[in-house]
């Protein structure tokens, strides 16, 4: 049921919540999907075409391991994970990384645990995108271990076993790659399964302050914690492997659940937009939008303003939110969408030059769609049709898939190839 259109525009005028407990720099990127996980980056004047070989490279740094997570950016470093880095060529164990964002140079590297080998080669590596904040960086492996460094020199502080301590579990056979949502003093991630679906940690010791069970969970997927405040709450939006959940930050209180028919993974991060969620799953299950509302005795509830809708699935590739239209990947088809958020009506669907699944990240009126071959693709965030200006192919890529998630920052583009992070000068010039 379709609610009435002022409220919408009430809803769509809010903003997400920032993720990060202090406020980033405006030329910060702390996490997956940036400071308010929404893949959307507030840069203006860049470039709205590329030459054949794509923007300038400023510089390319050796040395992030074989993995999918993506860079967090903070001041003038870069962190990211992965394994075997090719600066410990005899060394096949999982490193964070942290390198200097200027010159694209190795700071650090602090050994996390094994590699993750399970499955499919191209399934192999991390995966989960290090979280930056007050001077400690967190990251989570694929096997479950929390893990926080100190920024300066990645010194390991403290780690907290989601798997034996919390009894977590996985919705799929595919390992953990949350990034950790760091508010204030807390910590908040989620273990997955029934006994600690979500907890909340002391930021700064690991020690656990709040614990949400939710019975019959089937474990954690793959997205992020997405915060908003809700009437006098401030609510963690989630998905796990069985749907997406509200919980009250303050305490743990499950507040509401929307469930789904088990799939074989569910990996994009919510949309969040004021009172709306808008969230998406892969393999066919499809993607559907939400309106919280607060109660009078203080709890929140949700209404449906349309159920999964098959046509907006997507399998881990993310959907970005551009005005009023949401875009993003077909399931993992390498086609994209635009869609009106508030019917889910498909405005259009285009295949690009590239194939594979689809990344994407927007700025300035473009999408920056990243295909699983190696294509990045600009295109115009336009639900008029499907324009793309420029395409270019990744160097380095086509060994393994271009699943990486890319970050737009002060004008320029990072993108996590395997072992190389790639750093483009995509603005206008001046």
């Amino acid at each position: 049921m379709l609610i009435p259109f002022a409220r919408c525009l009430v809803a769509l005028a809010l903003c997400t919540a920032v993720v990060t407990g202090r406020s980033a720099r405006g030329d910060d990127w702390p996490t997956f999907r940036g400071a308010n996980r929404t893949a959307v980056a507030p840069d203006t004047d860049l470039l709205e075409s590329w030459p054949e070989g794509g923007p300038t490279l400023v510089w390319t740094a050796a040395g992030a391991g074989r993995g999918y997570a993506s860079p967090a950016i903070v001041g003038e470093k870069i962190f990211t994970l992965g394994d075997g880095p090719s600066t410990a060529p005899d060394d096949k164990d999982e490193y964070l990384t942290c390198f200097d964002r200027r010159s694209g140079q190795q700071l650090w590297k602090t050994k996390t645990g094994p590699a993750w080998n399970e499955g499919d080669t191209s399934w192999q590596g991390s995966r989960s995108t290090p979280t930056v904040d007050d001077g400690m960086v967190y990251v989570i492996t694929p096997q479950g271990q929390l893990i926080a460094c100190r920024v300066e020199d990645g010194v390991e502080v403290y780690r907290v076993d989601l798997r034996g301590t919390l009894a977590g579990t996985k919705g799929d056979g595919w390992g953990y790659s949350e990034s950790v949502l760091v508010d204030g003093a807390r910590l908040f991630c989620t273990p997955g399964g029934q006994q600690h679906t979500l907890v909340a940690l002391e930021k700064k010791t690991g020690q656990t302050i709040w614990s949400c069970p939710m019975e019959g969970n089937r474990g954690a997927g793959h997205a992020s914690i997405v915060p908003v405040v809700i009437g006098a709450r401030k609510v963690l939006v989630q998905t796990t492997a069985s749907g997406a959940c509200g919980i009250d930050a303050a305490t743990g209180k499950l507040l509401w659940t929307y469930p789904i028919d088990q799939t074989t993974a569910v990996i994009p991060t919510p949309i969040v937009r004021g009172d709306l969620v808008f969230f998406s799953a892969g393999y066919r299950r499809g993607g559907a939008l939400l309106k919280q509302l607060p109660q009078p005795d203080g709890g929140v509830r949700v209404e449906e303003i349309y159920p999964l809708k098959q046509n907006l699935a997507n399998k881990h590739g993310g959907i970005v939110l551009v005005g009023d239209h949401i875009y993003g990947d077909s399931d993992d088809q390498g086609i994209p969408f635009c869609a009106e958020l508030l019917t889910g009506n498909v405005v259009w669907k285009q295949r690009g030059s590239g194939r594979g699944s689809a990344t994407v990240v927007a700025a300035d009126g473009h999408l920056y769609v990243r295909f699983a071959d190696g294509t990045l693709a600009l295109v115009k965030a336009d639900p008029a049709g499907y324009q793309e200006t420029s395409a270019f192919k990744i160097p380095g890529s086509g060994s393994r898939p271009s699943w990486a998630h890319m970050v737009i920052l002060d004008g320029r583009l990072y993108l996590r190839e395997n072992d190389a992070i790639l750093c483009y000068d995509i603005r206008q010039p001046r």
